[in-house]
């Protein structure tokens, strides 16, 4: 595709079709009924097309608007409802609790599910990817290991969505009401999960008539307005835009961070490649980093403050 051909503001979303946190990025669109453009990443390193925009953050999905990069669901839907603000992600006030239950079904809920899928499905997985997988987790990705957990893992699967179910049960549509949002998307790309990657053990999910209602109904809105482009195009459009974001500070900020400060950014659970730049946003919500590539020019890459730990860089080191 052609960059003439680009609308260089619309939403770029860096993620490959099975992965279930691009899922819920890829819902949020479709409630909001947003265009996007799709670039299909690996679903493993190396990432020759990637990185170059994250700063060597690995995981998936990011979005990218112009020359700036959202790195972790967090930061990339509390943008998304900034720019696009109707229909909201938090109706009724659930900006706080939705938020918070991210940690929730991103970490509890889903481990459950990695382990009760990989443990099922790990015979049929490339040892490529096993490695992968282990190295990003800093672990051994122990498929032998988790087989035999499956039958525990299957009841705490089923405990997690007795959440759902009973959060449902005066005949809601959604979590939060008669309107989808946060409080959905967190735990949907668990669910779809389960039942996209490894269909036999989905019967779990239909022992719970009011979650089945809700996963039919959130299947029912669709991704929005996608559209493919090639990783070259979206590589195109950083080169081409300058970012927009201005320097904000955080007065409060326990440990000194501000503004033009040298640091390296990375998650604290897995996937810990650390992202240096130059600090143009910290806050509670998110650090943004400048970072400048010789081929792309200048970039600012988001993270979330929550999950994330940040170290100062020596300027010798930048």
């Amino acid at each position: 595709m052609q960059e003439a051909q680009l609308n260089l503001q619309e939403p770029i979303l860096h993620h490959y079709d099975s992965s279930p946190f691009s899922e819920k990025v890829r819902l949020a669109f479709g409630i909001k009924g947003i265009a996007w453009r799709s670039v299909l990443i690996p679903n493993m390193m190396p990432k020759p097309d990637y990185v170059p925009l994250t700063g060597g953050y690995r995981r998936t999905p990011s979005m990218q608007i112009g020359a700036e990069v959202w790195c972790d669901t967090a930061v990339i839907l509390r943008e998304l409802e900034r720019r696009h603000p109707e229909p909201t992600l938090y109706p009724h006030g659930t900006s706080g609790l939705a938020d918070a239950l991210g940690f929730w079904s991103d970490r509890s809920f889903f481990m459950v599910a990695v382990q009760l899928i990989f443990g099922t499905i790990g015979h049929s997985v490339s040892q490529s990817f096993i490695d992968d997988r282990a190295h990003m987790s800093g672990t051994e990705f122990d498929i032998t290991r988790m087989r035999a957990a499956v039958p525990v893992m299957r009841e705490q699967y089923r405990a997690h969505l007795a959440f759902l179910e009973r959060q449902l049960a005066d005949g809601r549509r959604f979590l939060g009401g008669d309107a989808p949002g946060m409080l959905d998307l967190n735990p949907w790309h668990v669910v779809w999960f389960l039942r996209q990657v490894c269909p036999e053990e989905a019967e779990l999910i239909d022992g719970f008539a009011r979650v089945r209602a809700w996963e039919d109904g959130l299947s029912a809105i669709g991704h929005g307005q996608r559209r493919e482009v090639g990783a070259r195009d979206a590589l195109s459009v950083a080169a081409v835009e300058m970012p927009e974001t201005l320097p904000s500070g955080d007065p409060d900020e326990p440990n000194g961070l501000r503004p033009g400060m040298k640091v390296e950014v990375a998650p604290d659970d897995y996937g810990r490649d650390f992202v240096s730049g130059e600090i143009l946003v910290v806050n509670t919500d998110e650090i943004a980093l400048l970072r400048r590539h010789p081929d792309l020019g200048e970039i600012v890459v988001h993270f979330p403050r929550a999950g994330y730990v940040v170290l100062p860089k020596p300027d010798s080191r930048a």
